[in-house]
């Protein structure tokens, strides 16, 4: 579905997509398409969407991003106005709060739920993924869980993120920076390391990413010294696990011979020639 509006816009059309590769929209960019005018007005639908994220344990800082932005007025002067960063999840619940008698609406509500439930997956679909694919999934997971980290860490204090990264990797490779995991698997200067990796290392890792930024909230950790260290012991405490459960360490997991972004190539090639 191309739902649009009076300037032939669609949903797909005001998506942004941030320099971690994930999606989002702004809130003053959706508001015409689903023919609000006023930001007061469509403000309170934003709140009402909030509540049901809330409601439904779901993290409203995830979804719902305060963002500032300068506007332009008629007489050139700039002032800020306040706008939102928001997930696809959060477009759903929003379509779900606002005015079902607007035709826009009713599509909008089924255009969201739909593409939301493309990004789901469950167990049994996950099974019957390929090596690849699962590896495609994973790597999306950790990106966002990536995006939501670096959010919690520069509230925490967090200035140079390669320094707190690379606490993390050093307690779950045993000491090895994200440089030494990348010369170690013999990857070209400034290459994603994690586009390198199978899906059993990504996994050790997104649980890395999760757990860390789920202890700098209950910790209310608020100085970037203290937020690396917390990065630091959350990768020991990953690898520990790993070692007592009989896994393969990390840094023991065969290299894909194929990069992500090599597959992706490779994919839209073959789609082209389709």
């Amino acid at each position: 579905m191309k739902e649009i509006d009076k300037n032939n816009k669609s949903f797909e059309d005001i998506k942004h997509i941030d320099k971690n590769g994930i999606e989002f929209w702004y809130a003053r960019e959706l508001m015409p398409i689903l023919q609000y005018s006023n930001w007061q007005n469509f403000e309170r639908i934003i709140d009402k969407a909030k509540i049901s994220c809330e409601n439904s344990g779901i993290s409203v800082f995830e979804h719902f991003i305060d963002v500032n932005k300068l506007s332009k007025r008629a007489n050139n002067a700039k002032v800020e106005i306040k706008d939102y960063e928001l997930t696809r999840y959060a477009c759903y619940l929003i379509a779900q709060n606002g005015d079902s008698r607007k035709k826009v609406i009713a599509l909008a509500q089924t255009y969201f739920a739909v593409q939301t439930r493309k990004q789901e997956i469950t167990e049994k679909e996950y099974s019957l993924l390929t090596e690849d694919e699962k590896r495609f999934y994973q790597r999306d997971l950790t990106r966002k869980g990536n995006y939501s980290l670096n959010q919690t860490a520069k509230k925490s204090g967090v200035k140079n993120f390669d320094k707190f990264h690379n606490a993390g990797y050093k307690g779950l490779y045993n000491g090895e920076t994200a440089d030494d995991i990348a010369k170690r698997k013999g990857l070209r200067y400034r290459e994603d390391i994690l586009d390198n990796m199978g899906s059993t290392e990504l996994i050790a890792n997104l649980f890395r990413i999760s757990q860390t930024e789920e202890k700098l909230k209950k910790d209310n950790v608020q100085t970037e010294k203290e937020a690396c260290s917390t990065h630091n012991k959350i990768g020991k405490i990953v690898r520990k696990a790993i070692k007592e459960a009989g896994g393969t360490m990390p840094e023991d997991l065969p290299t894909p011979k194929k990069s992500l972004k090599q597959l992706e190539k490779e994919n839209n090639k073959s789609l082209k020639k389709r």
